[in-house]
């Protein structure tokens, strides 16, 4: 009986540290996108000729952590706390993709996000927006033609400001179809005329095979220096961080407030993951709002936080919107 009850306690053991198949998610670093970065300089640094203010107030950006590697211990006191989430492995880490893989992906994401953020910011403040070639593609109608660099202005007469009016231009006729592209190549004007094709079998989409990146005509440059995070789902904070280090005005009001959310270059705010967790981290900051994502409401008012204000957002101006309410001490449009 001795040696059985120890034989039991052996493998009951070795079942509780044994791995187990999924992951733990936990309330993850906050950083104050007004505040410093992962390297002691400004989170976002402006270089130029452009005046920087100052906030009273912090905007902070949320994050989730990840525990990989767990335990049926560890899967088991994470399913009793209220501030953890035990989900299946394959949600985060996809069979199909390695772990390598996942983190360029999120990597890919998080620079995109920055992009986006610095193009929906200025151009709410006003900055111009320029739709410039990242890549041409061999053999395809533009090779030969444009170059890596070129900033297109219009085609066919209609100017292009914004990577969208490029793509309605390039398919507002049919496969063959030629078109007039005026652009600026090392500051110089040009034009050029290309006759669009279709890529691949079943695809009669018109194409001239060429990737474009849209960026901000202004007087100085944005850098964002933050490591050790991946993901899109910072870019509402950081276009928000951008404009208050811009305008006069300060949006905080003095006050502390997190927020998540992707961002397109048009200001339009999406989803994201891990809402009850950034909620957490939000409470444990001491911040007074959270700005969410319309299509997280439902999952933030499930999850609320005490005397955290959940202001509902669509878009930047949403959230431009909700912070001057907020400094107003007006009540915002909530979830």
């Amino acid at each position: 009986m001795l040696i059985g009850a120890v034989m039991v306690m052996v493998l009951t053991l070795g079942v509780m540290v044994a791995p187990v198949p999924y992951v733990v998610l936990q309330p993850g670093p906050t950083w104050d996108t007004l505040g410093e970065g992962s390297n002691g300089g400004p989170l976002i640094d402006v270089e130029g000729d452009v005046e920087v203010s100052e906030a009273a107030g912090e905007l902070h950006l949320t994050t989730v952590s990840v525990q990989p590697d767990v335990s049926l211990v560890d899967a088991l006191y994470a399913w009793f706390s209220d501030d953890d989430a035990v989900v299946p492995r394959e949600l985060v880490y996809p069979p199909e993709q390695s772990e390598e893989e996942i983190e360029q992906r999120n990597a890919e994401q998080f620079t995109t996000s920055q992009t986006n953020a610095e193009v929906a910011a200025l151009t709410y403040l006003g900055y111009r927006s320029v739709v410039e070639i990242a890549r041409v593609v061999e053999g395809a109608p533009a090779d030969g033609v444009l170059q890596p660099g070129d900033v297109i202005t219009a085609v066919d007469g209609t100017e292009v400001t914004k990577a969208s009016e490029l793509q309605q231009q390039i398919t507002a006729r049919p496969v063959g179809s030629t078109l007039r592209f005026e652009y600026l190549r090392n500051g110089q004007p040009g034009t050029a005329e290309i006759t669009t094709a279709a890529v691949g079998d079943g695809d009669d989409t018109p194409r001239i095979g060429v990737e474009v990146t849209q960026s901000i005509d202004a007087p100085f440059e944005l850098h964002i220096e933050l490591d050790r995070i991946g993901g899109p789902s910072a870019g509402l904070m950081f276009a928000l961080g951008i404009i208050d280090k811009l305008e006069p005005e300060d949006l905080t009001g003095g006050m502390i407030i997190a927020g998540t959310g992707t961002i397109d270059a048009a200001g339009n705010v999406g989803p994201i993951g891990g809402i009850p967790q950034k909620l957490v981290a939000a409470r444990e900051l001491g911040a007074e709002a959270f700005l969410v994502p319309t299509a997280n409401c439902a999952e933030a008012r499930a999850n609320a936080q005490p005397d955290l204000t959940l202001v509902k957002v669509d878009t930047l101006t949403d959230a431009l919107d909700g912070l001057a309410d907020l400094r107003e001490g007006r009540n915002p449009e909530t979830c």
